[in-house]
């Protein structure tokens, strides 16, 4: 099958030239033997196994972690759980509450005269006997108050 050109110089000088076309048999039958590979392998990628799952609930569980209250005033004297108590008896209390499955938090409240010297001691023994949450109890500022530091008012 042989087309014409528009160009009529070459046709006329020297007969009939050659025009090189795209073959598209071979890439045709190369569609059609990747059309039925697909076919065939295309069933078979969409088979699935059916598993039995587990359900899982979404409700969270709703429990109170237990906490201990430990404060020390300004004089000194510690209370546990807003009950008065011999400072003596700490490291033991401390070990009991260890020993429970969930261990309960410990809370830290101290007054703001309190020697950090008497912090550091309650929570090195805290930490001995093995509890691991520890946090602390602040008292935010009011907008309007002063503090004082051995009873003068703060610059």
């Amino acid at each position: 099958m042989s087309f014409g050109s528009f160009d009529n110089s070459r046709a006329s000088a020297g007969g009939g030239s050659t025009l090189s076309e795209i073959n598209m048999v071979p890439l045709i039958d190369v569609m059609l033997v990747l059309l039925v590979i697909f076919m065939i392998t295309a069933p078979l990628l969409s088979h699935s196994l059916q598993i039995d799952l587990p359900k899982a609930s979404t409700t969270p569980i709703e429990e109170d972690p237990e906490v201990i209250d430990v404060a020390i005033d300004s004089q000194g004297r510690m209370f546990w759980n807003e009950e008065a108590m011999d400072p003596a008896l700490l490291d033991t209390r401390f070990g009991e509450e260890a020993v429970r499955d969930p261990q309960p938090e410990l809370r830290l409240r101290a007054d703001r005269e309190t020697r950090y010297e008497v912090l550091a001691e309650i929570m090195a023994s805290a930490k001995k006997a093995g509890l691991k949450k520890m946090g602390f109890v602040t008292r935010p500022d009011s907008a309007g108050a002063t503090d004082t530091v051995a009873g003068e008012p703060a610059d």
